[in-house]
């Protein structure tokens, strides 16, 4: 059963590619279906669209995770972390170090 709220999102995103509240939407929506490939696109839309959105890294650096690509994962985290302690996302942060600090090498 295909997520509900996809289709909406992306016809959002069609009128407007620069809404990053709608790609995390799309993203989340996308994890929840367990489709991560298409979840970690969205979220990368996200970051490039707003740089500075917290909870977007961490939510990518999740999907990439589920997909085995760590390297990436890594990378995303330690992004985010710089991210999300300047915007005092403490919360986020925490999520960041503790999911980079269970990556294998």
């Amino acid at each position: 059963m295909a997520n509900r709220r996809i289709e909406p999102l992306k016809k959002v995103l069609a009128i407007d590619p620069n809404d990053e509240v709608a790609w995390f939407g799309l993203g989340k929506a996308y994890m929840e279906d367990a489709n991560f490939e298409e979840a970690a696109k969205a979220l990368q839309q996200c970051v490039i669209v707003k740089p500075t959105y917290s909870a977007a890294y961490y939510a990518l650096a999740q999907s990439l995770e589920k997909l085995g690509r760590i390297d990436e994962c890594r990378t995303v985290c330690a992004t985010g972390i710089d991210i999300s302690t300047k915007n005092g996302d403490a919360m986020v942060t925490k999520n960041l170090e503790i999911l980079k600090g269970s990556l294998q090498a």
